[in-house]
């Protein structure tokens, strides 16, 4: 039955990664490209790593793939917010038809 289990973790693993490619290739300018790969591919790679821990239950390689998903959870979205403003402080411009810039409404009303 954990196998069943890890095998289907596995597949949704790997659709939410394509996805997460497709994103990365089809939308408009980076910081979309980031919010798409960021969301996507943390949420495929840590079910493809649970669902090699259901598969091998918690021996050596069971124990590293649930700490790596840890890892992943905790380190991915703050990469991605630290790219997404270290971008936006070099001038990377937002695509044309984006509804809002909050970091540039908020260094509007920092200088008032």
């Amino acid at each position: 039955m954990s196998n069943i289990v890890g095998y289907a973790c596995i597949v949704i693993g790997l659709v939410f990664d394509i996805f997460g490619c497709i994103g990365l290739i089809r939308l408009p300018d980076v910081y979309n490209r980031l919010q798409a790969t960021t969301k996507c591919v943390t949420l495929g790679t840590c079910s493809i790593l649970i669902g090699t821990l259901c598969i091998k239950g918690f021996t050596g390689a069971g124990t590293k793939a649930f700490l790596c998903s840890i890892f992943l959870i905790l380190t991915a979205p703050v990469a991605a917010h630290a790219l997404a403003r270290g971008a936006h402080i070099s001038g990377v411009k937002l695509w044309g038809s984006s509804v809002c810039d909050k970091y540039h409404q908020d260094k509007e009303h920092k200088q008032k």
